[in-house]
């Protein structure tokens, strides 16, 4: 598993509806892409849950390289690339993947986690992963959760899709929160559970 995601944040008038309605129009493109275990389109608005910023920041879970290289530069990626410019893109390897209760097409919000490696025995570090990704999992409410690091920036990225909440709530998990327009999942069946080596 490879996850992935890059950030368009834009300016705090701008319309989030030109967003949604891009969502709209080309979100389902992806629902049968090979190699893509799961995309979710993600959307935060300046006000809403804790968010300061709007942000367009779509996160991929990829099952294959292959699928992923054929998003960067196979040409599906460049229509983004040419209405926005090209963002980068962060890219992490997998440490662990779960499946949560609540179905796939429950999924409204999403919670992303990134914190530093600290200097601790790397093992004992990335066991300790592996056991919060299958605690978020085992949430009520979760629908997945997944864990990966970025061995250059020695970066843990804690990935969760949820079951919608109440505005005034707080999340199960912690970290930014993101809205979820749309989820294509072609792949999400054979994102492999557990533990990653």
């Amino acid at each position: 598993m490879h996850a992935m995601q890059y950030e368009l944040t834009l300016p705090a008038d701008h319309d989030m509806g030109i967003i949604r309605a891009r969502v709209a129009r080309v979100g389902h493109l992806l629902d049968t892409w090979d190699g893509l275990g799961t995309k979710a389109y993600l959307l935060r608005e300046r006000g809403r849950h804790g968010s300061r910023v709007n942000q367009y920041a779509p996160f991929y879970l990829w099952d294959t390289v292959e699928g992923m290289n054929a998003f960067l530069f196979g040409g599906a990626f460049q229509g983004l690339a040419n209405d926005f410019g090209r963002p980068d893109v962060r890219q992490w390897t997998g440490l662990a993947y779960e499946e949560g209760s609540a179905p796939r097409s429950a999924t409204a919000f999403a919670v992303r986690h990134r914190q530093p490696v600290p200097q601790r025995e790397l093992a004992e570090w990335a066991a300790d992963a592996v056991a919060e990704t299958r605690r978020l999992a085992g949430l009520d409410g979760a629908v997945l959760a997944a864990a990966a690091v970025d061995t250059r920036a020695w970066e843990l990225v804690h990935f969760s899709l949820w079951e919608t909440f109440a505005e005034g709530d707080a999340p199960k998990a912690e970290g930014d929160v993101f809205e979820v327009l749309h989820l294509s999942a072609p792949g999400a069946a054979g994102l492999r559970r557990g533990r990653q080596w």
